[in-house]
């Protein structure tokens, strides 16, 4: 059965914030009159990009960071936040010279993500990035960012990695390479 109509918002209220994050509630009424209260998370931010960097046709580049809800290193897709006055294309490339040590000539928005949208609000841009050159500017990361290739062919493999889970990163990849099988889109090698 379909919805009417989306749930009518009778109360919002913060119940916390932090540097990155608001907590919500938001009382509901749903239109069969069914009510209740639902918490999300909301950023505080203007956005956040994930890049699929690749040096060449067969590879991409992966980081090694730690992850405080994990409590350990994942292996992952550069990304970061939005900042002030950037739009995506220029967030990604300043975030691929500070995690990775390289700036790209071509960057192509590929899609939009979410997390657990029935309790996050966060949406993150993905991107395809080629036509990398060197480059590497200072970035905010407590740590050394290690950088590891990976070829475009074993993404099987790669998920059976115990340090390679994120969703969004394993989505992104998936998505990046159905793009570049696209014969319409012109890509900078």
């Amino acid at each position: 059965m379909a919805q009417d109509s989306k749930p009518l918002i009778t109360a919002r209220e913060e119940k916390a914030r932090s540097r990155l994050f608001r907590v919500e509630a938001l009382d509901l009424t749903f239109s069969n009159g069914s009510t209740r209260t639902f918490e999300r998370l909301c950023s505080t931010g203007n956005g956040a990009v994930m890049i699929v960097a690749m040096p060449d046709p067969d590879h991409v580049l992966l980081i090694r960071e730690y992850a405080a809800g994990f409590e350990d290193y994942v292996l992952t897709l550069p990304k970061g936040a939005v900042d002030p006055g950037e739009d995506i294309i220029t967030a990604a490339n300043r975030e691929l010279k500070e995690e990775c040590g390289f700036g790209a000539h071509n960057i192509v928005p590929l899609t939009e993500l979410s997390v657990a949208p029935n309790y996050m609000s966060h949406r993150i841009s993905v991107v395809l990035a080629t036509g990398l050159y060197e480059e590497r500017l200072a970035g905010d990361e407590p740590e050394p960012i290690v950088t590891e290739r990976y070829r475009m062919d074993e993404l099987a493999s790669l998920l059976s990695r115990e340090d390679f889970h994120e969703g969004r990163a394993i989505a992104a990849l998936f998505i990046a390479r159905e793009r570049m099988r696209d014969e319409t889109m012109p890509l900078i090698w």
